[in-house]
């Protein structure tokens, strides 16, 4: 009896400093700020900033829910294990038993979020694709990779927006730019800033052959606001121009100069927004991003820390790479810094990445803490 007494105990210091950790309480008051907000008459008037918040509150309280619940199960528990010790039923401490073995599993899963702790974790993801070495097969492998990031995002009710590309004559993307918004969305998909490399026999080779391509992974957490006081660009130092977007149709898509692209004179960074809205949406959004990338090399002191946060730059070629995919002669994906590896092909590229992000992620926070 003893035993499951300490198991509860433990549990019950390891839900306290879990807490902790995620800053629940934090969360629970800004879930109560949100709302405070949202009754605020004028709250709608803003459409895309209340359909954020409106998304921030759900999340916070998805999250609160599931930690409250296993407290209120443990408490339950506490009481059950009280209950069969002044009985002596040995029917009532099987049960306790078994509920608490499901609730020690049950935490083991969401004690993971505790490695989303670092200071951009919780917020929206900046994915950037570029095709590497590969011709054809690299713009294929850009869409793929997308989609197989896309329908992670799915799983998790996350949101996937469309900011910037650039398509292939034949097909693919040559690069192409999308926001991930969900809470944790950087923290999950930091892991996969790299080169992944694909190897399958070619659907574009009219001789069947074995092909290798690349493709190179950026990932940047979103700086959805920049405190002005600390962050000024100077509209000298912005270069801005106009284009016609090469978006999929929708209204006035192609016919007018809504697609833009911001440059940063200074630092030589280019950021493009095409998202088949209007040209001042274009403009904020693309601001946003770069606002988001010069921020982080602000925060840091001097660029080369970038790779810290958005993965260290490599060309997208043999011998760079972070994962192999490889579909002929067998079927396999590895992970070459973790060693992770999977037959299942099907499902990694249907967006389970779920195995290889916690194994870097909990090889990340071993390293950091060491």
């Amino acid at each position: 009896m003893s035993h499951l007494r300490n198991r509860l105990q433990e549990l019950e210091e390891r839900l306290g400093k879990a807490a902790v950790a995620l800053g629940l309480e934090e969360s629970r008051a800004r879930v109560a700020e949100i709302e405070l907000d949202m009754n605020e008459a004028d709250f709608w008037n803003d459409q895309a900033r209340a359909r954020k918040v409106a998304q921030e509150s759900s999340e916070l309280k998805k999250e609160l829910a599931e930690w409250d619940g296993m407290k209120h199960e443990l408490d339950d528990l506490v009481a059950l294990d009280a209950m069969a010790e002044e009985a002596g039923e040995s029917a009532m401490i099987k049960e306790a038993d078994t509920a608490l073995a499901k609730l020690e599993a049950q935490f083991a899963k969401m004690e993971f979020q505790m490695l989303l702790s670092g200071e951009y974790d919780s917020r929206t993801a900046i994915m950037s694709f570029h095709a590497g070495a590969g011709g054809t097969d690299a713009l294929d492998w850009v869409a793929m990779l997308m989609r197989m990031y896309s329908r992670f995002a799915e799983v998790h009710g996350w949101q996937v927006e469309m900011l910037d590309e650039s398509r292939g004559e034949e097909t693919g993307y040559k690069s192409a730019t999308i926001a991930v918004r969900g809470r944790f969305a950087y923290g999950w998909l930091r892991s996969e800033a790299g080169v992944h490399r694909l190897v399958r026999i070619s659907p574009f080779d009219a001789e069947q052959m074995r092909h290798t391509t690349f493709a190179l992974v950026e990932v940047l957490p979103e700086f959805a606001e920049v405190d002005e006081k600390n962050l000024v660009i100077p509209d000298d130092d912005l270069r801005i121009d106009t284009f016609l977007s090469s978006g999929k149709g929708g209204q006035s898509v192609n016919t007018t100069y809504s697609a833009v692209r911001i440059t940063h004179l200074p630092t030589g960074i280019a950021v493009s927004c095409q998202n088949e809205r209007s040209q001042s949406q274009n403009k904020e959004t693309a601001l946003g991003v770069l606002k988001s990338r010069l921020h982080l090399i602000m925060v840091k002191e001097r660029a080369a820390t970038l790779s810290d946060i958005k993965g260290e730059h490599k060309s997208a070629e043999w011998g760079n790479q972070i994962r192999s995919y490889v579909l002929h002669p067998y079927k396999l994906v590895k992970d070459h810094r973790t060693e992770v590896e999977t037959t299942d092909m099907e499902a990694v590229l249907g967006g389970d990445l779920t195995l290889f992000m916690e194994a870097y992620l909990r090889n990340d926070a071993e390293s950091r803490n060491t």
